[in-house]
C-alpha cells in the first residue's frame, strides 16, 4: 500500500517520536510511505522548538499568529497536493494539528481515504493552557477535519469521547494508543531487577518536566525517607520544573540523591529506563496516552501512575501497576513506600506489564498493521 503521511510538526519531541516510529513500522510492514511536512522538521534538533514559530508567537498578537497558522494550510495544501499527484497514494494519513486543513482538502480533491490521528483536543487544550484568541475558528477547524475523515484515530477512548462530541459518528472512531518497538527493549534488558538486599533503589521519570507532574513531592519524600533501602530520583529529560527541583534538593540536603540526565537520545532511553527500580508517571492530562508508560512496560519496570480512566485503558491496578488516588495528597508517595518495601511485588508488576505489551500487541508494528487495515477497508 502507498500511504501519504501529512503533518505540521516542527520540533523533535514526543510528537516526532510517534511520527518517526509509525512511519518506520509501516515501511517495515512493506508499505511505501511518503512524508510531507515542514522542512524545518528534518533539520530540528532533539527537544528544540522551532525558532520561527517561537518568534511569531512572541512578536504578533495572538489572533494574528492564529490566522497565520490557518493561512499555512494554503502552501501546505499545494505541497501535499503535488505529492498526492506524483505519488498516487492509496490513502492519506494525517497527524492532526489545530488550524491545519491541508489533508482534509487534498483528500477530498483527490478522492483519497482520509485517516486522522488525534493526540489531544487541541482547541480545548490551547484555550485552557496556552491561550487561544480565535476560539470559534479553532473549534470550527477542528470539527472540519475530524468530520471529513473516513477514520479518526484517537490515542485513548477518553479522547474518542471528545471526537464523538464534535459530531463524528462512533463507527468512524477507532482508538489506537501509543506503542513501543520491542526490539529496543530486549527481554534480557527487561529482566533486570534489583534484589531484596539492594542498598539503593532508583525512582525514575522520563519526559518533559513540568511543575504539575508533582516531582517536588517525590523529592520531599526522599528527604524524609527513613529506609533502608536508600532512595534516589533519576529524571531523564528537561523542562521548566528542573531548576526548582534542583533548588529544593539542595535546600533539603539531598543533592546527591536527585539526578537529572538531561535530554537523552532515543537509542539511550531503553538502557536508562532499565536502570529504574520504580518508574513514575506522577500526573497526566485526562485524555493522553503517555509514551513513557509504554517504555516502562516494555522495560519490565514496576510502574506507579494516577488512577484515572485513560491510564486504566492500559494499566490495571495491582496487576500491571500501582495506581494511586489523585485526590489523596500523599497518594503517590504511599505507592512509592509500598513498592520500595516489596521487591517481589516490583518484580511481579514489571513482568506483568511487559507481558501485557506482548498480549495486546501495544507496539508500533501492531499500530502499523491496524492503520494499514483501516486504510484498506476505507478504500472499498
Amino acid at each position: 500500500m502507498r500511504i501519504l503521511y501529512s503533518h505540521r510538526i516542527q520540533s523533535r519531541d514526543g510528537q516526532g517520536v510517534h511520527l518517526d516510529a509509525l512511519v518506520a513500522a509501516l515501511r517495515a510492514e512493506g508499505h511505501e510511505v511518503r512524508v510531507v511536512g515542514p522542512a524545518a522538521y528534518d533539520r530540528a534538533e532533539l527537544g528544540a522548538e522551532s525558532r520561527l514559530v517561537a518568534l511569531i508567537r512572541r512578536l504578533l498578537p495572538r489572533f494574528a499568529a492564529e490566522l497565520l497558522e490557518l493561512g499555512y494550510s494554503l502552501p501546505a495544501f499545494l505541497k501535499l497536493d503535488r505529492a498526492a499527484r506524483d505519488f498516487a497514494p492509496d490513502a492519506l494519513y494525517e497527524r492532526y494539528n489545530l488550524f491545519f486543513l491541508a489533508g482534509a482538502l487534498v483528500a477530498r480533491r483527490r478522492g483519497l481515504p482520509f485517516l486522522v490521528e488525534v493526540n489531544a483536543p487541541l482547541a480545548e487544550e490551547r484555550a485552557r493552557f496556552g491561550g487561544l484568541a480565535l476560539t470559534g475558528l479553532a473549534r470550527w477547524s477542528e470539527r472540519f477535519v475530524w468530520r471529513r475523515a473516513d477514520r479518526v484515530l484517537p490515542v485513548t477512548a477518553v479522547l474518542g469521547g471528545h471526537v464523538a462530541a464534535a459530531g463524528v459518528p462512533t463507527e468512524r472512531i477507532v482508538v489506537i494508543p501509543n506503542g513501543i518497538d520491542l526490539a529496543d527493549f530486549p527481554e534480557a534488558l527487561a529482566a533486570r531487577q534489583s534484589g531484596p538486599e539492594a542498598a539503593e533503589l532508583v525512582l525514575g521519570f522520563v519526559g518533559f518536566v513540568r511543575e504539575w507532574h508533582g516531582l517536588d513531592a517525590v523529592v520531599r519524600g526522599i528527604a524524609a525517607w527513613d529506609g533502608p533501602p536508600r532512595l534516589k530520583l533519576r529524571v531523564v529529560g528537561e523542562g521548566p520544573a528542573r531548576p526548582g527541583l534542583e533548588r529544593l534538593a539542595a535546600e533539603l540536603g539531598i543533592t546527591g540523591r536527585v539526578e537529572f540526565t538531561g535530554l537523552a537520545r532515543r537509542e539511550a532511553i531503553p538502557g536508562l529506563v532499565a536502570g529504574f527500580d520504580i518508574a513514575l508517571q506522577p500526573a497526566v492530562v485526562p485524555y493522553a496516552s503517555p509514551l513513557k508508560v509504554f517504555e516502562y512496560m516494555a522495560a519490565g519496570r514496576a510502574i506507579i501512575a494516577p488512577d484515572q480512566p485513560n491510564i486504566r485503558e492500559v494499566l490495571e491496578h495491582g496487576r500491571t501497576a500501582i495506581l494511586f488516588d489523585v485526590k489523596q495528597s500523599d497518594g503517590l508517595w504511599q505507592a512509592i513506600r509500598r513498592l520500595a518495601a516489596d521487591p517481589a511485588l516490583r518484580a511481579r508488576l514489571g513482568q506483568a506489564a511487559r507481558a501485557e505489551v506482548l498480549a495486546r500487541d501495544l507496539t508500533w508494528a501492531g499500530n502499523a498493521r491496524r492503520v494499514a487495515a483501516l486504510a484498506a477497508a476505507a478504500r472499498r
